[in-house]
């Protein structure tokens, strides 16, 4: 099974449904060896179980390629150090990072309690660090080894942190803060041969069955699927091999055929002074500027 990531060691954490399981299947197919990381929860996190994971493998297997379960949970540091641990254990290095794993439970934010908001950014924010963190240490000393690393990490957003979504606060912040700690990653870890991009898809999931009650109706069975999970994965698996190494620091928009660069903050219109505002002055000056800046970008724009 050779392929642009030929021989290349992938993790893909919530990789047993949905875009992560589509990740899992392209890695293999392009040559990866790739450990299958899910939890097997409902939507919300709730449960677990080892056969969306192992059903992935089996596929995987099926097919010529390579692949173990690992049913860590990512939001867990002891389980986000193992789940590194099965890579190098399994496969004997580890090259490429794709977290993906992620919950949903949403309300608007009068209604939601601390229970809600914890989980989603304990499994979104702290999932991302916790399996960087331990890929990083292991990349670190390869380089100082003396070796010739070619890490890859994608972590993955959402237009809703980037563009924010209503009813949607704990997750949308957990998205925000995994764009931004890509990019500040990514000017870490450069110095060792690691890059670090994230991506913000759309796709219909379990996770978006609900979300777009005016979604259009899928297309007949055997034609593209511009809303179909499987879109998003060509992008990742890029990111994940050798041929992207001059592109780290981005996070990407990708749905159905378009990808775009998203441009994130920038200064935009200014305005300044020799000396200290007086808040009635700054507030004559502040209509003006946001006059001339560019229309807040927002979810489906």
């Amino acid at each position: 099974m050779a392929g642009i990531c030929d021989g290349r060691v992938v993790i893909v954490t919530g990789a047993g449904r949905g875009i992560g399981r589509e990740h899992a299947l392209l890695f293999a197919r392009e040559g990866a060896k790739v450990v299958v990381n899910d939890l097997g929860a409902e939507r919300d996190g709730t449960g677990s179980s080892s056969a969306p994971a192992g059903e992935v493998v089996d596929l995987i297997r099926a097919a010529g390629g390579e692949a173990v379960v690992n049913g860590d949970d990512v939001s867990d540091f002891a389980g986000a150090e193992r789940l590194v641990g099965t890579a190098i254990d399994e496969f004997g290095r580890l090259d490429t990072l794709v977290n993906n794993a992620g919950i949903l439970r949403d309300r608007m934010l009068v209604n939601m309690s601390e229970a809600e908001w914890d989980a989603v950014i304990k499994v979104h924010l702290k999932g991302t660090f916790g399996p960087c963190k331990f890929a990083a240490e292991y990349w670190r000393e390869r380089s100082k080894a003396g070796e010739d690393v070619q890490g890859r990490i994608v972590n993955t957003s959402s237009t809703s942190g980037i563009f924010g979504n209503p009813g949607q606060t704990n997750y949308g912040a957990a998205k925000s803060g995994i764009a931004s700690f890509s990019v500040i990653l990514s000017r870490e870890l450069g110095r060792y041969g690691v890059t670090v991009n994230a991506i913000a898809p759309g796709a219909l999931t379990r996770m978006t069955e609900d979300l777009n009650p005016n979604r259009p109706p899928p297309p007949p069975p055997g034609t593209w699927n511009p809303a179909g999970p499987e879109n998003i994965s060509p992008l990742v698996v890029w990111l994940g091999s050798e041929a992207s190494r001059d592109i780290t620091g981005r996070v990407f928009l990708v749905a159905g055929g378009r990808v775009s660069v998203a441009e994130g903050w920038r200064r935009g219109p200014t305005v300044s002074k020799d000396g200290l505002w007086e808040p009635a002055e700054i507030g004559d000056a502040i209509p003006g500027l946001v006059a001339q800046s560019a229309e807040v970008s927002t979810m489906r724009s």
